[in-house]
């Protein structure tokens, strides 16, 4: 058998995304922490998030901020979490200003605010079109200059260690194939989405949703894993890979969608599952494997200045967005179910927690909002870290030879089926996503 490499930290985090990271930085400074990722550190969803982030825009804008939130989920959202992620958003905001980050002001200096679909109000706020990429950059800065985290890159979790109900740590695969297993008082899943799974995802194709495959074998309660999420509009490309996302606030900024005959064929900022069957229906109607997004009506000042990397990217497909139409086709997303958590971000397992997309607090419902993404990643990120905290459960970690034994056993099974565990692991997602999909 590969041989186990046995380590001791306080806090492993699965995942370097905005969530990890955030959980990361509210925990107490003298918290050996852990944070390991299947790539390189950069390569989360969260550096991807193009439109922007959500905030309060003032005490009148709560009701309305709430209904449009309600209204995209289709009224199945947790009205409680919903409302936790709504009043701690400037919060929020104020902690990322503080780290750096920039957003878009108006010429007097103020924060600049812009509205997606289905927002009765603009209340968004962005940086260009690379809002994810701003903040979790400054994020990821800010927790490497922490002497007490170290994040190891190409380690894959593979199983977690647990006893009676009490989760005790993970077992993960390193770059070279050894095994590595990591005890810990308290473990956190911010291991992102599951665009993996499908052939076209605007998501990176290595996050596969192992963590819900092994919440599964260990009894982990998980709540809607059948809500997956298909942004509308994506560059349309006959080449495999990544499909690159035209981000909502194109649309929400004025951009028409157009048929084959040049005519509009819906309202550009309905909800994005009601947006992306009225372009499917389009598609089909015009028997065409995309539908032009028209992008010039913004004009070049406000295209070039707001949504620079969107134009770039088209350039680099031969379409200049200023004077051409942008073809678009719907494409997976965003994953709004996951592992069960309360408002704590707690699982139903002891001293495990889940942050971010892996996670399912309730907030999004059956269709997320555009840009409450972000906001809902880091609010709970912040809350599992308040938790750990209370908990008390943060004592320096042991090692115990039932710990090792544990970890010999978990190794001695992932090694009979290494060569096809992501598969494994892929099949029994997707049986239980079609599962939950016809009890409906």
């Amino acid at each position: 058998m590969d041989t186990i490499d046995t380590i001791q930290t306080d806090v492993v985090i699965v995942g370097t995304g905005a969530s990890g990271l955030f959980t990361a930085l509210h925990l107490p400074a003298d918290t050996r922490i852990t944070m390991i990722t299947k790539d390189k550190t950069e390569n989360s969803d969260s550096f991807l998030a193009q439109g922007g982030i959500c905030v309060l825009h003032d005490a009148d804008d709560y009701d309305s901020f709430m209904e449009d939130t309600l209204k995209a989920g289709h009224y199945e959202n947790r009205r409680e979490s919903v409302d936790i992620m709504i009043r701690s958003s400037r919060h929020i905001i104020d902690q990322l200003i503080a780290y750096g980050v920039d957003f878009a002001r108006t010429a007097e200096g103020q924060l600049d605010y812009t509205r997606e679909g289905c927002h009765s109000r603009a209340r968004i706020l962005f940086h260009e079109d690379i809002t994810g990429r701003e903040i979790t950059s400054k994020l990821l800065a800010a927790v490497q200059e922490l002497p007490n985290v170290t994040i190891r890159e190409y380690t894959t979790m593979v199983d977690i260690i647990e006893k009676n109900n009490q989760c005790r740590g993970i077992l993960a695969c390193q770059a070279d194939g050894s095994y590595l297993a990591i005890e810990a008082s308290q473990t956190v899943f911010a291991s992102g989405g599951v665009g993996g799974l499908y052939k076209n995802s605007t998501n990176y194709p290595h996050l596969t949703g192992d963590a819900l495959a092994i919440a599964m074998e260990h009894h982990v309660e998980l709540e809607h894993i059948n809500y997956v999420q298909i942004h509308p509009t994506s560059l349309y490309s006959s080449q495999p890979g990544r499909s690159f996302l035209i981000s909502e606030s194109v649309r929400g900024e004025g951009a028409k969608l157009r048929g084959k005959d040049g005519k509009r064929f819906a309202n550009e900022v309905l909800p994005r599952d009601v947006m992306t069957a009225k372009i499917r229906k389009q598609m089909e109607k015009d028997d065409r494997p995309f539908v032009w997004l028209d992008m010039t009506v913004l004009g070049e000042q406000l295209i070039k200045a707001h949504f620079p990397h969107i134009y770039e990217r088209c350039l680099e497909d031969g379409i200049d967005c200023t004077r051409d139409w942008v073809p678009v086709v719907p494409a997976q997303h965003y994953f709004m179910g996951g592992i069960h958590v309360d408002e704590d971000s707690k699982t139903t397992m002891d001293r495990l927690y889940a942050v971010g997309e892996t996670s399912c607090n309730g907030v999004h419902g059956r269709n997320r909002l555009a840009s409450n993404s972000l906001l809902e990643s880091l609010v709970f990120g912040e809350r599992a870290a308040a938790h750990i905290i209370q908990s008390g459960l943060t004592e320096p970690a042991e090692c115990p030879d039932d710990f090792q034994a544990a970890c010999k056993d978990a190794a001695q099974k992932i090694s009979a089926q290494k060569e096809t565990l992501s598969q494994q692991y892929k099949t029994m997602i997707l049986r239980e996503m079609e599962r939950e999909e016809r009890a409906i």
